[in-house]
Formats: C-alpha cells, sequence, structure tokens
C-alpha cells in the first residue's frame, strides 16, 4: 500500500501551484511571484500573491494562505479528500487507502463537526416547528409586534423554544449522544447533571455562517426574568464569535445575485433582521462583539464599501470610532452612520419606518466628520467655557485630515457652529495638539507592550528562516524559545526541514491551520519587508529581543522562588540573577 504522505508530496509535485491557480484565475507575473486579484474576498487591486518556487499562496488582503490543495479546497468549495481527487484526476494518478495517522486524525475530526453540523440544523428546524404549533403565542405576537413579515421569519428561520426539557428529549432520540448535546452548545448540563436546553423559553434565532451552517443559536427572552434577556451559544468547535457575522450567508446570495453594492454592518441581529424586513438586505451584525480583524476581512469579501450603523449613545459611537479604525487597516471605504441619541437602527426602523433610516443613511461620514460631529455632541456651544473647549477638541481633530482642503471645509464647519473666523481657527490650528486616538480605551501597560515586541519579533525570525533569507541561514533556531505554540510548530518545521537538507514554505500548511499566527508570518513578505538593506540588523534586533525576554522570565521565576528559599538557595538564586541581569545587559551592548 502506498504511503499516503508519500502520495501527497508526489501529488503537489505533479501539480504546480502556478498552472493551477492559473487555471482558475488569471495571474501576473511581477517578479519572482505571480499576481491576482484574491479570489477569497472582493478587491481592484492584486494582493494575491503565488510563490512559485516553495508552492504556495498568500493574500496580503485578507490573510488566506494554503498549497495547492488548499486552493483548490478553498476555491471549489470541497473538504480535503475531495481536493486530492480533484488534483489526483488532473494529475492521472491514483488515490491510494486513506489509512496515515494524522489523516485519521483529521477524518475524526470532520466526522465530529460534520456530527455537530447536523445537530445544529435539526435543532434549528424543531425550534422553527415550535414557532406555528399552536404553544408559541407569546412568540408569534411578539415577531408580530415588531413588524416581522411570515417571509422574513421564514428567511432567517426564527423559531422558539417552549421549555428546557423537549429539545434534549428531541435530539437524544433522533440518535445523537448527550455529549454531542453539549458540544454543539446546543445543550447545557445542570449542577446535577440534567441535560437542559441552553436556550430555554426564549425568542431562537439561528446564527448561519458563509456556508449556509447553523453554527450557534441566539435567543431573546420574552418576559421578565432574573436572567439576561440575550443570550448566545457559547463559543465551540462550530462557533467562534469574533469570526462570525450575523447574516453572512444571505448577504452571500445577494452579493451572487449581483445585487451588493455596500454592506451595512450593525451591532445585534434585532437589527439585521429589521433593516432587512425595511428592504435594507444588504446588512450584518456584529452580535455586539467588539469588531474584529477576522470579521473585517469576512466582510471585505462581499464589497470595498461599509456602512457602520452602532447605537446612537456615546458608547456606541465610541463602537464606531473603533470598528471604523479596524475596517480602514484593511482597505475598506467606511462611512458612519450617525443615529438620533438614544436609538439604535431597530429603533428608527420601528419609529420612523424604512424612510427614516434611509435619512440616517444619507447622512454617513467619514471618520473625521464623525469624530467631529461626537465632539461636538459634548458641549453646549451657548456657554464660552464650553465653546472654547470644543473648539480645541475640534482642533485636535482636524489636524489629522489628510490634504488642506479638507482642513479648510471642517474649518469652516466649526466657523459656522461657534462664530469664531476661519483665519483665527486656522492660526490655532498650527498649535493645536493631536488628539487622543479613540481605540485605546485603557492606559496600555508595559508589560502588554513587551508582549507584543516580542510576538512581532517572532514573527519577523520564523519568517526570515521559513522563507530562507541569506540573513538567517546560519541561525540556530534553537538558540531561541517561542511561547506561542503556533510559533514552536513553524520553528520545528524549520529545525526538521534544515535537518532534512531544505525547508520548503508550503510544507507548513500540512501541520497547522493557514489562518492566525501562520497568516501574520507570511503576511511579512510583503514588499522589502524580509528584504531590504534593513532586514538583517532588524532580525538580529527580534532575535535580541526575544533572548532578552527568556532571560528576563528566568528572573522573575528565580525571585519568586527567592521568597520561600532558605539562606543557601537564596545566595544560589542572587547570582542566577546577577548572571541573567548581566547577559541582558550583554545583548543590548553586544553582537550576535
Amino acid at each position: 500500500m502506498k504511503d499516503f504522505q508519500a502520495f501527497i508530496r508526489e501529488l503537489k509535485e505533479k501539480n504546480d501551484i502556478v498552472e493551477v491557480i492559473g487555471s482558475y484565475i488569471p495571474l501576473e507575473r511581477r517578479g519572482y511571484n505571480y499576481w491576482a486579484c484574491c479570489p477569497f474576498h472582493h478587491e481592484k487591486t492584486p494582493s494575491f500573491s503565488v510563490n512559485a518556487a516553495d508552492g504556495y499562496y498568500h493574500c496580503f488582503g485578507c490573510g488566506v494562505s494554503g498549497d495547492v490543495i488548499g486552493f483548490v479546497k478553498g476555491y471549489e468549495n470541497v473538504d480535503f479528500m475531495q481536493a486530492v481527487q480533484i488534483l489526483a484526476a488532473r494529475a492521472h494518478m491514483e488515490v491510494p487507502a486513506y489509512d496515515d495517522r494524522s489523516a485519521e486524525e483529521a477524518a475524526a475530526k470532520k466526522k465530529k463537526r460534520d456530527r455537530l453540523t447536523s445537530l445544529m440544523r435539526d435543532t434549528a428546524r424543531f425550534y422553527f416547528s415550535n414557532l406555528y404549533s399552536g404553544r408559541a403565542e407569546a412568540h408569534v405576537a411578539y415577531l408580530g409586534k415588531r413588524g416581522f413579515s411570515p417571509s422574513t421569519v421564514k428567511k432567517f428561520g426564527i423559531g422558539a423554544s417552549l421549555d428546557f426539557t423537549s429539545l434534549p428529549a428531541f435530539l437524544l432520540a433522533q440518535g445523537y449522544t448527550a455529549e454531542e448535546c453539549v458540544e454543539s452548545g446546543a445543550c447545557a448540563r445542570t449542577d446535577d447533571g440534567r441535560l437542559i436546553d441552553a436556550e430555554g423559553e426564549r425568542l431562537i434565532i439561528p446564527i448561519i455562517n458563509h456556508m449556509d451552517e447553523v453554527v450557534a443559536f441566539g435567543g431573546r427572552l420574552l418576559k421578565q426574568a432574573d436572567r439576561a434577556k440575550y443570550k448566545n451559544t457559547r463559543e465551540t468547535m462550530l462557533f467562534n464569535k469574533s469570526k462570525t457575522l450575523y447574516n453572512i450567508n444571505l448577504v452571500k446570495k445577494e452579493k451572487r445575485a449581483g445585487g451588493l453594492a455596500s454592506l451595512i454592518m450593525v451591532e445585534g441581529y434585532m437589527d439585521a433582521i429589521s433593516l432587512y424586513e425595511a428592504g435594507f438586505h444588504g446588512v450584518v451584525a456584529s452580535m455586539g462583539t467588539s469588531l474584529t480583524k477576522e470579521q473585517a476581512r469576512l466582510a471585505k469579501r462581499y464589497t470595498e464599501s461599509i456602512f457602520i450603523s452602532y447605537d446612537g449613545d456615546f458608547a456606541g459611537q465610541k463602537a464606531n470610532l473603533r470598528g471604523l479604525e479596524i475596517l480602514k487597516q484593511e482597505g475598506l471605504k467606511v462611512r458612519v452612520v450617525p443615529m438620533p441619541e438614544g436609538m439604535d437602527p431597530d429603533d428608527v426602523v420601528q419609529k420612523r419606518g424604512a424612510e427614516g433610516y434611509r435619512a440616517c443613511l444619507e447622512k454617513a461620514m467619514p471618520l473625521i466628520d464623525f469624530r467631529l460631529y461626537a465632539a461636538r455632541g459634548k458641549y453646549d456651544l451657548a456657554k464660552t467655557e464650553e465653546r472654547r473647549d470644543y473648539v480645541q477638541e475640534a482642533l485636535s481633530i482636524v489636524r489629522e485630515a489628510e490634504s488642506a482642503a479638507e482642513r479648510e471645509e471642517l474649518l469652516k464647519r466649526i466657523a459656522a457652529e461657534t462664530g469664531i473666523s476661519v483665519g483665527a481657527l486656522q492660526r490655532d490650528l498650527e498649535h493645536a495638539p493631536p488628539a487622543p486616538r479613540q481605540q485605546a480605551e485603557e492606559p496600555v501597560r508595559p508589560r502588554e507592550d513587551d508582549a507584543d515586541r516580542a510576538r512581532k519579533a517572532a514573527r519577523f525570525v520564523l519568517a526570515a528562516c521559513l522563507l530562507s533569507k541569506p540573513y538567517a541561514a546560519a541561525f540556530d533556531l534553537a538558540s531561541v524559545e517561542f511561547d506561542d505554540p503556533a510559533h514552536r510548530t513553524v520553528a520545528l518545521y524549520i529545525l526538521s526541514g534544515r535537518k532534512a537538507g531544505s525547508v520548503r514554505a508550503s510544507g507548513i500548511f500540512d501541520l497547522m491551520p493557514a489562518e492566525g499566527e501562520l497568516a501574520e508570518i507570511f503576511d511579512l513578505d510583503y514588499g522589502d519587508n524580509l528584504d531590504s538593506p534593513a532586514a538583517e540588523k532588524y532580525f538580529a534586533d527580534c532575535v535580541r529581543t526575544l533572548r532578552a525576554k527568556a532571560l528576563s522570565e528566568k528572573i522573575a521565576a528565580a525571585r519568586v522562588r527567592y521568597a520561600d528559599a532558605d539562606e543557601a538557595e537564596k545566595r544560589a538564586l542572587l547570582q542566577e540573577i546577577a548572571l541573567y541581569t548581566k547577559q541582558i545587559k550583554s545583548l543590548s551592548g553586544g553582537k550576535e
């Protein structure tokens, strides 16, 4: 029987990654790599790079990476074995028995995921059947009060949980185990071990991912109780809140139908459903979580234009600003929808209708305009002192405008609001301090800075070694320590490859997901990050950072032991601390 891993290696060799990807999308050669607009997210400027020599692709826009099998999986929307079959047919190869141990583990994981996906789908159907069973009068009345039509209710799969016991009984009767019920997040256990509906006695909102899989549920209480009004399924194998956007499944359908020019991003799923009912179909919800890079990248697959429409209170405005910064960093064109004070999008639709919300959309503004708008709301300009405070904050914001024309326009607005001449504002602008950045909710602690610096250093060192940069070739990777498990996996792969005689970057995708830290490492292979004249020096600085961190941790550990040590041990520990301190000093002033 042919070794499966040997077969996979041969399969990759016979399927040139440039030829395979080029058969799906047009590629253009620039330098050593081939480039295209990414097929996994919407973009106009090519950021999808194919490295022919090392056999991998990476998008510097959305962060997706992989080898030739990974590309076929993603583009064809198939699983690993189906992608292997496609490539084997292309290369006229016969697929051997899939009996490798790691393959068995992957198959077992897929089987479990498939079981949980099936369970969640059956759970959604159970809830939906409850809604019109004649026993969910309160749920139906609530939906009617909200103005949700039967067609919208059906489209979103809204359902009802009537109690805490009927769902577990239903799932067990379908052949699912109690462990699967809990692992899926659909059920939970009480302190005495009983299986109960995790969303018991709530209106149920299925949360469906971009693959049309039910991955979680949102539940809303319909009566006063000492429990939270809203509750989401806990994070599971299927559900990661920070990587999910509510209603992305219907947005995907809108995109395919060609009717999606932009996205509206709201905070909660009720906001999303209300806007959809009112005719705004290109809407997603971040479900109350702070907007993440993963969510921004997911949105970017479908559009380049985003309207952020959160609550109209001050907390909501701060969330707008944070979210806007994240979306802008991902290259999206973003505008903020100013909401009436104390109202969210759902309130506006309920009280003012679709036209009322459309009026809000028409007032959407870029970040700097919205920051000025938010600042204006904090002051009573009829009071001299507050008017002066507003001018000071407003000028700090205007100072960050990207062009002189934009600054002039904003200054005219401030002049109209305050009665101060544009000339006086212009003179004061030259001396205004910069406005505080909105991302910093709390003072950043030095330890967090150090941890972030070490993480960036680890990424650079690993990227230079994985991509075989000349200045990293002689570096002993085993001489530094990596805290992050993903970093350790990459380091071990590089060390193993060097021992075998070569390091091929594409092989790392056999060991770990092509996302998260691995995507951050490949992101460094852009422009001249790894190839500039300063790269070698920065590499040495990163190595020193990692070594200094390891020594600092040894000092900290020695100090902890010192508290309970006897006199002899204390003397030895002091000598250790002195030695580590000396080594740190030599790093900062010494050479590699």
